[in-house]
């Protein structure tokens, strides 16, 4: 991942500067970090455009699954109505239609779980990646990383947070 490589090309320059006498404060070239930082900021937004992808996807699939569900138990009604002629046809109807409810309940129970459980691993892992991310910036940057700090304190809450509404 090319954020991996800027960061770890900002953790050499960090790491190869020149120290100031008496200090533990180096001497570093403000453009060439400036441009890194750059750099990451203009490849952040693909993990982010991809849990804002899940998410849409996710909401997709409930609504197929909902669609699906609701036509199966439509189908059901529909064969009911037609069997309502005699008794023993109408009580297996009713009791068809009772298991073939139960089916799609579950089975639209099932596309739900599986998508908030891929939607939750993605998520997961961009949380990861992000808290990777932040803490090697944490340990190797200063004041000049506040705001990439911030920045990314706040994605990863977001995830959070729709990790959450996942659950």
């Amino acid at each position: 991942m090319e954020i991996f490589t800027l960061l770890e090309t900002l953790e050499d320059l960090l790491e190869n500067s020149k120290n100031l006498p008496f200090t533990s404060k180096g001497i570093i070239d403000k453009e060439e970090m400036l441009d890194i930082i750059k750099e990451i900021r203009i490849k952040l937004p693909d993990e982010l455009k991809q849990a804002k992808w899940v998410k849409e996807e996710r909401q997709r699939i409930l609504v197929e699954a909902q669609k699906e569900a609701d036509g199966i138990v439509k189908e059901a009604e529909n064969r009911i109505i037609a069997m309502v002629d005699e008794h023993e046809i109408t009580r297996k109807a009713y009791d068809q239609k009772t298991e073939i409810i139960e089916t799609a309940n579950e089975m639209s129970r099932e596309i739900s779980k599986g998508t908030k459980e891929y939607a939750d691993s993605l998520l997961a892992n961009t949380e990861d990646v992000l808290t990777e991310t932040l803490n090697k910036l944490g340990s190797n940057m200063s004041e000049a990383l506040n705001l990439m700090q911030i920045s990314l304190e706040d994605t990863i809450k977001t995830i959070q947070n729709s990790r959450k509404e996942l659950k």
